[in-house]
């Protein structure tokens, strides 16, 4: 497998504190904003070589003009195994919270829900392994480095996928535009899976059938639906704030 490329000043500076083997980190300019002073030493601390580059070489090694000064070679993303998310929830002895999410194509929508879903104290992402966005430079820019905080497992069927958290005690709740039930009306505070769907067509029908209850965000005009990654970071947050109020109370 290829080395890939990590660029801008979060994701390189989140994958440089984090396990993730990295090789060279190439900067444009000096190291004076105290940012990029922060990332120095911490490849320093790794023994990472840096390498001076201009700005034009980062955007062609980058594939775009918004590394802001800074590129990390590193080994391939490490997607988790489910079966360890599951375990390391289980020993953590916390309410279960799961984001799975059905067909995002968009990978700045997969990396804005990442965030949120780590932001959110989720134990982990479940994507799909085909006809979906993967992890790739561009999800983890969108994501701020958050997908070297919260594993990301991808799976060959969803639909099998949500049976298996089941199994486990998850209750599983699907984001549907029509969906009768709103999202604010239900109870987040146990062990809980949010299923969101792909841009255009949302959840597929089979993993729909699998989902115990389909939820909708309630609309008061514009268009019809939400962006995927605003929807389930909305539902996210619901949850947070469900269970903060019950460790208030």
């Amino acid at each position: 497998m290829k080395d890939e490329f990590i660029y801008g000043i979060n994701p390189v500076m989140e994958a440089l504190r984090g396990d993730r083997q990295a090789f060279e980190l190439f900067v444009a300019g000096g190291g004076h904003d105290r940012r990029m002073e922060k990332i120095l030493a911490l490849a320093a601390g790794k023994g990472v070589p840096v390498r001076q580059r201009e700005k034009g070489d980062l955007t062609r090694l980058c594939g775009t003009d918004y590394h802001q000064g800074v590129a990390l070679r590193v080994a391939p993303f490490p997607y988790a195994d489910l079966a360890d998310v599951l375990s390391s929830w289980r020993a953590s002895g916390e309410n279960g919270l799961l984001l799975v999410l059905d067909g995002i194509q968009d990978p700045h929508n997969l990396g804005a829900l990442i965030r949120s879903a780590a932001c959110a104290g989720a134990q982990g992402v479940i994507i799909p392994q085909d006809r979906a966005a993967g992890i790739t430079a561009t999800v983890e820019k969108s994501a701020a480095g958050a997908t070297e905080t919260i594993p990301v497992a991808r799976v060959a069927n969803i639909a099998q996928t949500l049976e298996e958290l089941k199994r486990d005690g998850f209750w599983v709740y699907g984001a549907a535009d029509n969906a009768a039930a709103p999202v604010y009306g239900q109870d987040f505070t146990g062990h809980v899976a949010l299923v969101i769907g792909g841009e255009g067509e949302g959840i597929r029908p089979l993993v729909r059938k699998k989902c115990d209850l389909l939820v909708a965000i309630p609309i008061k005009g514009g268009v019809a639906s939400l962006n995927a990654s605003v929807a389930g970071g909305i539902m996210l947050f619901e949850v947070v704030r469900q269970r903060s109020s019950t460790v208030r109370s």
